[in-house]
């Protein structure tokens, strides 16, 4: 990279900064989730009950862990 180039890309860099543009993160609940797609979103699967994000609401089966990923149809072939 040349100086030049270099020089450029540092005075772009300053003007963004200058005119106060920023890059926000991307929102993200946090617990307590309303619901398991917030969690879901927050990246977060089998919460147990241990967990200050756990709540009973949020365990349809009752396992102890709530959020659980929806099982994968497996397919199987007969031969």
């Amino acid at each position: 990279m040349t100086v030049r180039v270099l020089l450029a890309a540092m005075g772009i860099g300053a003007a963004i900064v200058g005119l106060g543009v920023t890059v926000t993160p991307r929102v993200v609940a946090g617990p307590p989730y309303r619901n398991c797609s917030e969690a879901h979103a927050d990246g977060r699967y089998d919460i147990p009950s241990d967990d200050p994000a756990y709540e009973p609401k949020l365990d349809r089966d009752g396992d102890g862990y709530a959020c659980e990923p929806k099982p994968l149809h497996q397919t199987h072939s007969r031969p």
